[in-house]
């Protein structure tokens, strides 16, 4: 892992949560956030951010514009950028504040996922534990965005 630069931009990691709020992919790219959180402190907190993106879904002024849930929360020292598939997976990218682009990221993050559920080997909802997955992600977040 390497250190983002000071100022600049970088990706501290990504977590994959399924409809039902189980963590079934967490990969960290930068240290930055916390070098110590454990595998089980990733699951509580992508379950805890299930739950509020959950209830933050509820919660609409209108019945009729209805709420698409938590899509970003921005810190003094890092952003969390939720995309919502139309399954109810979630993919949730945390980058540094300044970090232009997650948008686009987060796109070939969810193609990536796209691609693996063509594997006959995978199980949807299940952990996803793929070297080849792992590497076609790691491209997709640190490619270059163009623009």
């Amino acid at each position: 892992m390497s250190q983002p630069p000071i100022g600049g931009q970088a990706t501290f990691g990504i977590w994959i949560v399924n409809k039902a709020g189980g963590l079934i992919y967490s990969k960290t790219y930068a240290q930055g956030l916390s070098s110590d959180l454990t595998s089980n402190d990733n699951l509580v907190l992508a379950s805890t951010f299930h739950s509020i993106h959950a209830i933050a879904s509820r919660l609409s002024p209108s019945a009729s514009l209805p709420s698409s849930g938590v899509e970003l929360i921005e810190s003094e020292t890092f952003k969390m950028t939720c995309l919502q598939s139309p399954t109810g997976t979630k993919f949730v990218l945390l980058t540094t504040p300044g970090f232009a682009g997650t948008d686009v990221v987060l796109r070939r993050c969810y193609e990536c996922y796209a691609e693996l559920m063509r594997d006959p080997f995978y199980t949807v909802e299940m952990p996803i534990r793929s070297e080849n997955f792992d590497t076609k992600l790691a491209s997709a977040i640190n490619t270059p965005i163009k623009g």
